[in-house]
């Protein structure tokens, strides 16, 4: 059973606990730089072999990123009782895959998009780095002072 008390107050993860909580969902947010600006866009994956995969429609900015693009993509979560939450960031390099194997493995892993239409471009991302963090989520009582019951101002 999971309980604030028995959490430190903030922990980073491991690379395993990294994987295991990339596995735990299917939600991301990819950020990468285009031109003079940083783009950041959500996305479904599905983590396999090592990489995380994509996919996306053509005319999309995801799609059309160059090849070995360099990108960021960070997942959150909490457990079920809501009092501890995670957070994973994976750094690395984002290619479109075009190789026949590697459309089929990732048929296999079960990634399927979320919105209607043709979602035929996937991207592998290939992780460089990998880290995360696990905390207690704190009370709103500790974000905020006490306030004087009487005049409603901070005590």
């Amino acid at each position: 059973m999971d309980t604030a008390a028995a959490k430190p107050e903030i922990e980073n993860l491991g690379v395993h606990d990294c994987w295991r909580y990339l596995r735990s969902t299917s939600l991301c947010r990819v950020a990468f730089t285009s031109g003079q600006t940083v783009e950041i866009f959500p996305a479904n994956y599905v983590p396999t072999n090592g990489t995380l995969l994509i996919r996306t429609g053509e005319g999309s900015k995801l799609g059309s990123l160059p090849g070995r693009t360099v990108v960021a993509v960070e997942t959150d979560g909490m457990n079920q009782y809501g009092t501890i939450a995670w957070s994973v960031v994976v750094k690395g390099q984002a290619a479109i895959v075009t190789d026949t194997e590697e459309v089929l493995d990732a048929m296999d892993a079960g990634l399927s998009p979320w919105q209607p239409g043709q979602k035929n471009i996937l991207i592998r991302i290939t992780p460089a780095d990998i880290s995360g963090r696990r905390f207690v989520i704190a009370p709103p009582t500790h974000w905020w002072p006490p306030l004087d019951a009487a005049t409603g101002e901070t005590a």
